[in-house]
């Protein structure tokens, strides 16, 4: 009997440990494959967040960017959030933060070796500094850049803009 608990028990086991923490898949993207991304999404409004690890005012900001995801989770509306960190921080920075604030929009680490390359690539009046958003439509062909943080409510009419 004590052994049949065991062994159910221990069946069991792999279904409570995944419960319990959610496995974090982060993406190594070139800029290339980001641009192609947002010009695939015909119907989609592209809310795209650059923000990093170190970024104090970036880490406040997260958890709107995800209160925007599901506030909007009927239109097609699709939150990215491009980790600006060293792809060296990616175990131990990115992943960590990921799976500590339980987020749901998809996050990204752009792969590049020079960031300063693509940031004229972005935006020409982007100085470089973070965190930083962009909204892309290319259905309506509605674009906007914002460098700086936002509160909930900012960031909620910044999205609005481009419907």
């Amino acid at each position: 009997m004590k052994r049949g608990i065991l062994l159910g028990a221990i069946c069991l086991l792999p279904f409570f440990l995944r419960a319990q923490g959610k496995a974090v898949s982060i993406k190594l993207v070139s800029f290339e494959h980001l641009q192609q991304r947002l010009q695939q999404g015909t119907d989609t409004t592209f809310v795209v967040n650059f923000w990093a690890t170190w970024c104090g005012p970036c880490l406040e900001e997260i958890p709107y960017f995800d209160r925007l995801q599901e506030k909007y989770s009927s239109k097609k509306v699709k939150v990215l959030l491009v980790s600006l960190d060293f792809r060296s921080q990616l175990k131990t920075g990115v992943i960590p933060f990921v799976k500590k604030s339980e987020l749901i929009s998809e996050v990204i680490l752009l792969d590049e070796a020079d960031h300063g390359a693509i940031i004229e690539k972005i935006d020409p009046s982007w100085s470089g500094a973070l965190p930083a958003t962009l909204l892309v439509n290319t259905a309506t062909g509605a674009g906007k850049f914002h460098e700086g943080s936002f509160n909930f409510d900012e960031l909620e009419a910044f999205y609005l803009l481009t419907q």
